[in-house]
């Protein structure tokens, strides 16, 4: 069977990542330009100033990621970018270009739905892998469980009502004086500390997957002014080992209902929030614990990068997977 070269381009958020992965498993290049140090002086993402640093970066990545491979677009089988979710102005960059490269080469272009690429990721660390598994995708944007029936059929169980898992990790970053990005600073300043000293009042919905992180946010700032007008001080080691420990439990809860309900005994982490060391060290303790079969990219991966979307647009792809070039960028595309 020849072998399928696809180039992956994402340019959703703050990343503008390029990947060439062959048959969907192996990773030939992967580039990513971050603009995570420049968006730091303003605690957050700023949209249009992300969209024009991603016109600036998009051709010198895709250019690197096929001389990394060893290929031109001659080699290739397709082209997959990232259409949404995400911010309106950064998609349509990363989808122009790779409109572009698809409109001058003949190349098929396969649009790749955000959370998707980040399902995929893990099969890129994981060649055995294969559905049907569940999968808690967990992000700043998004909290859910998908039951990943085939690499292409996916259904959401269970999702959050309100805030998402990483957004109500960054915000009490910021609050504390972390700053941005949020997730991996909490996490470093909780390493060593005593996950039981502060209790935050969590939101526990019956007959339901879903999830609520409002409330928990809600109950840290309210721990945060009383501790402020009582003139003390916060422990920051304890308070962000203590509250991303309270986040990881409702986040397994619901994936362990759901595995029950399912009786799939197969757990994918996915997205920014799957780097987290409390949340991996909390789901290593349930699976070595209940016997279940857990994976989860490592590093490099959790966070958004082509070689997720390249995964994805391979499976899309040999699934028979078509986009025309009036394909437009969707913010709130839904799984």
């Amino acid at each position: 069977m020849k072998d399928v070269l696809v180039l992956g381009i994402e340019s959703s958020c703050d990343e503008t990542a390029c990947a060439v992965v062959r048959n969907g498993r192996e990773i030939l290049s992967d580039v990513i330009a971050s603009q995570a140090d420049f968006h730091e002086q303003f605690g957050g993402v700023v949209p249009e100033l992300a969209s024009r640093m991603h016109v600036d970066a998009v051709y010198p990545a895709i250019s690197k990621a096929l001389s990394d491979a060893g290929c031109t677009l001659e080699d290739l089988d397709c082209v997959a970018v990232t259409y949404g979710p995400g911010l309106v102005g950064a998609l349509l960059v990363g989808l122009s270009a790779a409109k572009g490269l698809c409109e001058v080469t003949g190349l098929p272009l396969v649009g790749v739905h955000h959370l998707k690429g980040h399902i995929a990721a893990n099969y890129l660390c994981f060649p055995e892998l294969e559905p049907p598994f569940l999968c808690l995708c967990v992000s700043g944007g998004n909290t859910m469980i998908v039951h990943v029936s085939s690499y292409t059929d996916m259904e959401i169980l269970g999702r959050t009502r309100d805030d998402a898992a990483g957004e109500a990790i960054d915000k009490i970053a910021r609050v504390i004086g972390l700053g941005y990005p949020g997730g991996p600073k909490m996490d470093k300043a909780g390493q060593g500390g005593d996950t039981t000293r502060y209790q935050f009042a969590k939101t526990h919905m019956t007959d339901t997957l879903d999830f609520s992180f409002s409330g928990i946010k809600t109950s840290a700032l309210n721990l945060i002014n009383g501790i402020k007008q009582k003139g003390e001080e916060i422990d920051v080691r304890d308070f962000t080992a203590s509250y991303q420990q309270n986040i990881a439990d409702i986040l397994l809860e619901n994936t362990l209902k759901a595995s029950e309900a399912t009786g799939i005994d197969k757990i994918c982490l996915a997205g920014g929030v799957s780097a987290n060391s409390f949340l991996r060290k909390t789901f290593d303790k349930a699976a070595a614990e209940k016997g279940l079969k857990l994976y989860y990219p490592n590093l490099r991966l959790c966070t958004d990068n082509g070689a997720m979307i390249a995964s994805a647009g391979y499976f899309e792809y040999i699934n028979g997977a078509r986009n025309e070039l009036d394909l437009n960028a969707s913010p709130s595309l839904q799984l």
